[in-house]
């Protein structure tokens, strides 16, 4: 016996089947506790009261305000998740199938009904109900990551190459809007003579090869900008298809700011060249012409010596001014490297 605590709406208009259902649920159900409607107005109005809660709804496909395929589509519109399980006298194979294709979580037949029969139906609507949830949130969790990334996304058909589906940061990056995007395949992104390059890597992966991560690529915007990008792919079976997800990386700033940096470090390279060699080379001569001074003309006289003494010590400052110069341009063009 199911002690389990279950909330049924029962829409039925004849007072001896919903006795029947009564009695069917009472022998494995300890205490179910049953609301009835009669008819769609009286059910309408029981589903649209937020106070009242049910694990499962059973509808008679026949009532005295509406039937079949109008009925199924209005209750499943109030039940807002609630399995409902379809009841009817009548065995019609074609309409079970479109019921079970409208929503309806089973499809049972009044004269085959048993206690065992319901009870099993009861479990598999609940259990399915809760299936169907957990893919649903699943779905929204993969949604929302995808359209709040801040980085652009899209998932592209391995076969087609076509977008199957965009997210607002690619929307916002490259120009296109999402119909533009949708109708578009991932070489009308690419410059014509990256395509190539881009099709030998989608060869890779349909061979199970993965992508090395932040592969850097060239793309194309809608105002035709070329821009260097970082890609991160991952394969995935989208809408029943074998796709790959794609995240991107606009790295053009950084490239340039790493080419504006090795444009300075040569000047700096060249600059510290010139003091070492072009500045000091006649600040040496002066040195050795006062080291000549000081040796060839032993007797001078106090004034001139003090003089030539002078001269030396300012060459030598120089010297190691110009040395400390070119140290700290060796100090500067490592950081920005190190930085780039």
């Amino acid at each position: 016996m199911d002690e389990k605590s279950y909330n049924f709406l029962i829409i039925e208009d004849n007072l001896g089947d919903f006795i029947l259902i009564e009695e069917y649920l009472t022998e494995n159900i300890l205490n179910p506790r049953l609301t009835r409607a009669e008819t769609f107005l009286s059910a309408k109005k029981i589903l649209e009261d937020k106070a009242n809660h049910f694990d499962i709804i059973f509808l008679d496909l026949s009532l005295p305000d509406l039937s079949g395929e109008q009925l199924i589509v209005g209750v499943l519109e109030l039940a807002v998740g609630t399995p409902v399980v379809a009841l009817t006298g009548f065995s019609d194979l074609d309409f079970s199938i479109k019921s079970l294709g409208l929503g309806v979580s089973d499809y049972l037949l009044k004269d085959e009904l048993t206690p065992i029969i319901l009870y099993k139906s009861i479990i598999y609507a609940i259990q399915r109900s809760k299936f169907v949830d957990q893919i649903q949130k699943s779905e929204k969790r993969y949604s929302d990551l995808f359209q709040l990334s801040p980085l652009p996304m899209w998932v592209y058909d391995l076969e087609t190459f076509h977008f199957l589906n965009i997210n607002q940061a690619a929307i916002a990056h490259y120009g296109f809007s999402e119909s533009e995007f949708l109708s578009m395949r991932i070489h009308d992104i690419r410059p014509e003579e990256d395509i190539k390059l881009m099709e030998e890597a989608v060869a890779d992966t349909r061979k199970g090869i993965e992508l090395k991560p932040k592969t850097v690529f060239r793309h194309k915007k809608k105002n035709g900008e070329v821009i260097f990008v970082e890609a991160t792919t991952n394969p995935l079976v989208f809408n029943g298809r074998s796709s790959v997800l794609v995240l991107v990386n606009d790295i053009t700033e950084r490239l340039r700011y790493v080419n504006t940096i090795e444009k300075q470090n040569e000047t700096f390279r060249e600059i510290a060249w010139i003091q070492s060699h072009v500045i000091r080379a006649p600040l040496a001569r002066l040195l050795a012409l006062v080291n000549l001074l000081e040796t060839e003309i032993p007797e001078t006289t106090e004034e001139c010596a003090s003089l030539i003494g002078h001269i030396n010590d300012s060459s030598l400052e120089l010297d190691q001014i110009i040395r400390d110069i070119s140290q700290r341009l060796e100090n500067i063009v490592s950081i920005q490297k190190n930085e780039a």
